[in-house]
């Protein structure tokens, strides 16, 4: 059988579809798969910032019209990119074992976020990771850092920025491990909702790709990504609003921590509920009306007007 994977042309995505592509060929081995690249909206559009032009949904688009017009079986994205609410007929068949769901402080003078001098410039595209770098360190400027991982890492050896923030899972699966010497704790970073986590949609209908692709699907991750999922729907997440979610099994509970914060990090609200594992979207629902009940509402809300 052939099985056609979409990807985008980054080195990170193309890493990532790899790993997708191996797992399927050790359960499947007589498969015949062909790769796809494609270039994205926002991979093209590198000088504005994401929240000003759509959104994370730039990056999977056009793969999810690859999918629907059958010029692709699968799409492999990071869960992280995915939107809250999936286009009709298109559903998640797999997600595959979390990596490390970190972020993690890059700079190539200091060692750690608090010994970065007053007004050093950190950069990033997140909202999220924005808020909660000046949430620990107000002092700080940070400005947008748009690009791919290594596109990101050489501006900050040229000198434009003093750190970067970015995602510990995408160092690894680009084998820069030699950054990774600095990840911030979970409680004072809490990562995006899917962040570590690799998604693989598909046309809800094909019931053939969903029987392959359960063959690598991983239950506890997707609980997991499940319940941060459920989450930030019930938030109405976007990127234009900072908001994080990070849950994981222990003991055979089901732990979920989410975050809500304004933009400068001056106002953060934090919920966490538990559960089975089983009941995942149950417990995100639960820790979004726990932020809601904190006036998360207003939060997101007053983010949101910000880019209006």
């Amino acid at each position: 059988m052939e099985l056609r994977i979409v990807t985008r042309k980054s080195k990170l995505a193309l890493a990532q579809t790899a790993i997708v592509k191996n797992l399927l060929l050790s359960k499947r081995p007589e498969l015949k798969i062909e790769i796809i690249p494609i270039s994205t909206e926002g991979d093209r559009i590198l000088d504005q910032s994401l929240v000003k032009i759509g959104g994370k949904g730039l990056f999977i688009k056009e793969l999810e019209h690859c999918l629907l017009n059958g010029t692709a079986d699968i799409a492999v994205h990071s869960a992280k990119d995915m939107p809250a609410q999936l286009p009709e007929g298109l559903s998640i068949g797999a997600i595959l074992q979390r990596s490390d769901a970190r972020d993690v402080f890059v700079s190539n003078n200091y060692a750690t976020l608090a010994e970065l001098p007053k007004g050093s410039i950190v950069g990033t595209s997140s909202l999220r990771r924005q808020a909660q770098t000046l949430a620990l360190r107000p002092d700080l400027d940070i400005k947008m850092l748009r690009g791919n991982v290594q596109t990101r890492i050489n501006k900050l050896l040229t000198g434009e920025y003093d750190a970067i923030v970015l995602a510990a899972a995408g160092l690894l699966r680009l084998n820069l491990q030699e950054w990774l010497a600095c990840p911030f704790d979970i409680k004072d970073m809490l990562p995006a909702v899917g962040q570590g986590a690799l998604g693989i949609e598909y046309l809800t209908e094909n019931s053939i790709v969903a029987d392959i692709l359960q063959q690598i699907h991983n239950p506890f991750t997707a609980h997991c990504v499940s319940a941060e999922r459920a989450m930030n729907r019930v938030l109405g997440g976007s990127c234009q609003a900072p908001i994080g979610g990070y849950a994981e099994i222990i003991a055979g509970k089901l732990i979920l921590h989410g975050m809500v914060s304004s933009p400068d990090g001056k106002n953060i609200l934090k919920a966490n509920a538990s559960g089975m594992p089983e009941a995942a979207q149950v417990v995100g629902n639960n820790v979004a009306e726990l932020l809601i009940e904190q006036g998360a509402v207003d939060v997101i809300t007053a983010a949101k007007k910000i880019w209006e």
